[in-house]
């Protein structure tokens, strides 16, 4: 599915967007299926906001701004389990990670029309860093995706400065790193972008009346072991391709169990 071409653009660049992962039918499935999460969400409890705060916008901007964003969307329904096994997309990961993939985990992100909070420019290393910077990221888009309608924007190369000092751990200087720094990448529903959790990311509002549905999957090299115990989950470590080398006993949490 993928050149040799992309595969060194991916390693010299820190990403790769790659077209028509998803066709029609699948994303629409999938759409299906994150408005029902979404209602059954806020019928219950456990509904919130995941706009981030900070410095990077203005406080009475910050406020107005609205966030869907849930993990590990696969215990929720199944259509997401068949997302993340899709050949198409285990398929990209294998030319880019090599043949183990193994599961971290998944996130639900909607921006939703006119006030879809932005993401300052940041790295995802932060959050679960890794011994080998084997860890990366595919973004999987449901809805036509640009500039006006809150879209991810990357710094080309710049996973080869390794892991950077973040404000508060979180998002790193914006008046030195601002999103427009960024190159916009542009997609349509069923493309996929796939980054390294080094590579500097961002994305604006939503000031579209569209919204912005994306799935995260996050993967690694199972021989890639955590440096901290972050993002911790009762399924983490499932293998998507090939086998996990470490033939280790993991306890319900996720973590690794002692011998």
């Amino acid at each position: 599915m993928i050149t040799a071409e992309q595969v060194e653009f991916y390693h010299e660049n820190g990403y790769l967007l790659v077209k028509g992962v998803y066709n029609t039918s699948e994303v629409e499935t999938l759409r299906n299926s994150v408005d029902t999460f979404l209602k059954r969400a806020a019928a219950s409890k456990y509904d919130r906001s995941h706009a981030w705060q900070g410095d990077y916008l203005p406080p009475e901007e910050l406020k107005k701004l609205v966030l869907k964003g849930f993990h590990d969307v696969q215990y929720h329904d199944a259509q997401f389990t068949r997302m993340i096994t899709h050949p198409n997309l285990v398929h990209v990961f294998t030319k880019l990670i090599g043949d183990n993939v193994q599961l971290h985990h998944t996130k639900m992100m909607v921006k939703p029309p006119e006030k879809g909070a932005a993401f300052p420019m940041h790295q995802d290393y932060p959050y679960f860093p890794h011994e080998k910077h084997t860890m990366m990221l595919a973004s999987i888009h449901l809805d036509p995706t640009n500039e006006e309608n809150g879209c991810v924007h990357v710094i080309p190369g710049s996973h080869k400065s390794g892991p950077l000092p973040h404000v508060g751990s979180y998002y790193l200087n914006h008046q030195e790193y601002p999103i427009h720094s960024g190159i916009p990448c542009l997609a349509e529903a069923g493309d996929v972008l796939f980054f390294n959790y080094l590579t500097i990311h961002g994305s604006p509002i939503n000031r579209s009346e569209r919204t912005r549905r994306n799935i995260l999957v996050q993967v690694r090299d199972p021989e890639d072991m955590p440096t901290k115990d972050t993002h911790v989950n009762w399924g983490q470590g499932l293998m998507l391709s090939g086998i996990n080398p470490l033939f280790r006993k993991y306890n319900y949490t996720g973590k690794l169990a002692e011998d």
